[in-house]
């Protein structure tokens, strides 16, 4: 009475082939290529399916392995570099490949185990709790500042911008209206503020293009300020005011 023996089953024939690598305790970057393809024509002639499409995949496999084994025979090739040519160096790259997509999809495996085993309780918060807002206190967001000297460096940046007029030239060509869009250069303003956190209040007013723009950025500065999204500080009376952004 004749022994069943019973086989593992591989995903394909690389999967099989790391096995056999692993069993021999062989180094991938060296493979026996004899050895290991004299187990593999073993394995396959032991396998029992239906499925035509897995075995083409493994018995290809094998012809692949027959094919380096004869190569390897023959003189070795050289590149245009003058270095010999490993006939298994396109089956290791394939194999290392395959070997960390396969732990890969064992690592998210066992997280998927374990997140399944996690629970969340739902939040439950009162409407009262849920719905409320901390104060903004205005007296400590201003400090020491005061509109008077935030109109003062206004003044003096609108007076710079004048400077640059040419009154001569000025009055030639058409007078037209400075159309500025508040929600753009909100976030502009917004995003300069993200972008340098701590940044000159004289500087920002010194980048606009006109007038118009500097009244529009100066506007924009006080409510941000006043929502609490930017903080403004000034060291002594006549030092530059800087604005720190709480964005």
């Amino acid at each position: 009475m004749a022994i069943p023996v019973k086989l593992e089953v591989f995903e394909g024939p690389l999967d099989l082939l790391l096995h056999l690598i692993d069993k021999n305790k062989v180094d991938i970057y060296d493979i026996p290529i004899v050895e290991i393809t004299e187990q593999y024509l073993e394995y396959i002639k032991q396998m029992e399916t239906s499925d035509m499409n897995v075995m083409s995949e493994f018995l290809v496999m094998a012809a692949t392995l027959i094919d380096i084994k004869c190569r390897m025979l023959l003189p070795k090739e050289v590149n245009e570099e003058g270095e010999e040519e490993d006939p298994r160096a396109e089956l290791v790259q394939k194999l290392l490949e395959y070997k960390m997509y396969k732990y890969m999809s064992l690592e998210l495996r066992d997280r998927q185990v374990d997140a399944a085993r996690t629970l969340y309780r739902e939040q439950r918060l009162p409407p009262e709790v849920a719905a409320y807002r901390q104060p903004v206190n205005y007296e400590e967001l201003v400090g020491d500042m005061t509109l008077t000297k935030l109109h003062e460096i206004f003044k003096s940046i609108v007076r710079r911008q004048e400077d640059k007029i040419d009154p001569i030239r000025s009055r030639y060509g058409n007078i037209e209206k400075d159309e500025i869009d508040m929600d753009a250069k909100t976030l502009y303003v917004e995003a300069y503020a993200r972008e340098h956190k701590s940044f000159s209040f004289r500087r920002l007013l010194e980048k606009q293009s006109s007038r118009m723009e500097i009244i529009v950025t100066f506007l924009i500065i006080l409510e941000l300020m006043k929502t609490g999204k930017i903080s403004i500080c000034q060291e002594s009376i006549f030092d530059d005011i800087i604005i720190t952004s709480n964005l």
